[in-house]
């Protein structure tokens, strides 16, 4: 998989409360809500940006899965099959084996050598994923960075880089936490990595644009969430804000502080 871009093609949040996490991003982030009518999932949602485009699932969290509730991400491949044995041969782990779903297309669930989890994924149509978008494209409700919190982050990388080619290009230094290092997939920027701290949980954490940082924080707080970081201003004269819905699960968003 080193000879093109391997990018999220869909997120997808796992809640105890669907009907409450429904109600909880469609405020806070302004998605909409359609309802596929899955043979193989019935109740399943799809949040969708502003701009029509469907960007994330929501579900219920299966009985007896091996899954908290939380953000996960879908990354494309040509083979699921084959991506889910290499994962297997470079110390990662298969949750859940490589399944076909009517309508969706075949995909498993992973894990990487550090317990963190995520799918790989072959669609069954030909239409192109618009869920993640660069931060000079994206429009509010598109995700625009994925960030891995692990307990070694080059350790991380070199799996990645293994299996989808990715590569770490470019950091900023956080003093006494070490670096934080961009990841690109060809020429996208998709997020960056950092090492685990103290009280920050490792695995993957997705941002989702928005156009106001402030009136966001607004409606988190509304909604029964809280800001766990920021308001902060990153490169290019936005600004982020780690949050945590009212589950507890961890997200994020970015951008103008239009105030």
């Amino acid at each position: 998989m080193t000879d093109r871009e391997v990018l999220p093609i869909w997120y997808e949040l796992v809640a105890r409360e669907p009907d409450a996490a429904e109600r909880f991003y469609t405020h806070v982030l302004g998605w909409t809500v359609e309802r596929p009518q899955l043979a193989a999932a019935p109740d399943y949602r799809v949040l969708v940006a502003p701009d029509g485009d469907g960007v994330a699932g929501l579900m219920a969290v299966p009985p007896g899965a091996p899954l908290a509730p939380g953000w996960l991400f879908y990354l494309a491949v040509d083979d699921v099959d084959a991506t889910a044995a290499r994962v297997s041969a470079a110390g990662g782990s298969v949750t859940m084996p490589p399944t076909d779903i009517p309508e969706v297309g075949r995909l498993a669930l992973v894990a990487d050598p550090q317990g963190t989890p995520f799918y790989v994924m072959r669609a069954s149509g030909d239409d192109e994923s618009r869920a993640f978008r660069s931060a000079d494209t994206a429009t509010a409700g598109h995700a625009v960075w994925n960030e891995l919190t692990a307990p070694d982050q080059d350790a991380a990388l070199a799996f990645y880089a293994g299996l989808f080619g990715w590569r770490h290009d470019g950091a900023m230094p956080m003093g006494p936490l070490g670096e934080y290092k961009f990841v690109h997939s060809g020429t996208t920027c998709l997020g960056a990595t950092m090492n685990s701290f103290a009280g920050k949980r490792p695995g993957w954490q997705f941002y989702f644009m928005v156009d106001d940082v402030d009136a966001a924080v607004a409606r988190l707080t509304e909604a029964g969430g809280r800001v766990v970081q920021g308001p902060d201003q990153i490169p290019g004269g936005s600004f982020s804000v780690v949050a945590a819905d009212a589950e507890g699960a961890s997200f994020g968003f970015v951008g103008e502080r239009r105030a």
